[in-house]
């Protein structure tokens, strides 16, 4: 008596699904082999689990000549437009890359001159315009610092101005007390008949 027919459908239970892929992933990984040794097929089987673990079977020495296999049977010549691709980019990012390995180049050289040094191989030319560059360069620090200077200046008079205005107040107030203590004094002695 045969077992009747099972209904295909996912199972709920997680053990009992994790028991049943194991079961029936070596049962399909057994049964790939046998087809490959009986027959003399060439097979290849790829599984993921519901993790994404990996498992795989291949008759030949490479999964990967097979897959190549497979895909020049299904596809014709493979896809070499993403190759191409990747190559293009490949190639003009070298470009960026020695375009700016230049420019870092030129600026290093640029500030060793400007440093006094790796003079020798400039022309006459060079050397001229280097002289104006740090002629320029210093006009613009001498004019940085003479108006930080200046800026200091102000800054020490708005102060100086403010430290006097609160002195002639405190001194306004200090000459109001005394006058006040003066006349109080006085009003003291007149009232016991002090007199000076």
């Amino acid at each position: 008596m045969g077992r009747g027919r099972v209904e295909l459908k996912r199972i709920e239970n997680k053990i009992n699904r994790q028991v049943t892929f194991a079961k029936r992933r070596n049962g399909l990984l057994k049964k790939a082999y046998e087809l490959s040794v009986l027959c003399d097929a060439e097979v290849a089987l790829v599984i993921f689990s519901n993790r994404g673990k990996l498992y795989e079977f291949c008759s030949s020495s490479s999964m990967l000549k097979t897959l190549e296999r497979y895909q020049k049977c299904s596809y014709g010549v493979p896809d070499n437009s993403a190759q191409i691709r990747e190559s293009q980019m490949l190639q003009s990012s070298h470009q960026e890359y020695m375009k700016l390995k230049a420019r870092v180049e030129a600026l290093q050289r640029s500030q060793r001159n400007l440093l006094g040094e790796d003079l020798g191989p400039l022309s006459s030319k060079e050397l001229e315009q280097l002289e104006r560059q740090l002629d320029s360069s210093l006009k613009l620090i001498r004019s940085t610092r003479t108006q930080y200077m200046l800026d200091q200046l102000a800054d020490l008079q708005r102060r100086e101005q403010m430290l006097c205005e609160t002195n002639r107040t405190l001194r306004k107030r200090l000459e109001e007390t005394s006058h006040q203590t003066n006349q109080q004094v006085w009003e003291a002695m007149q009232m016991h008949g002090i007199w000076p």
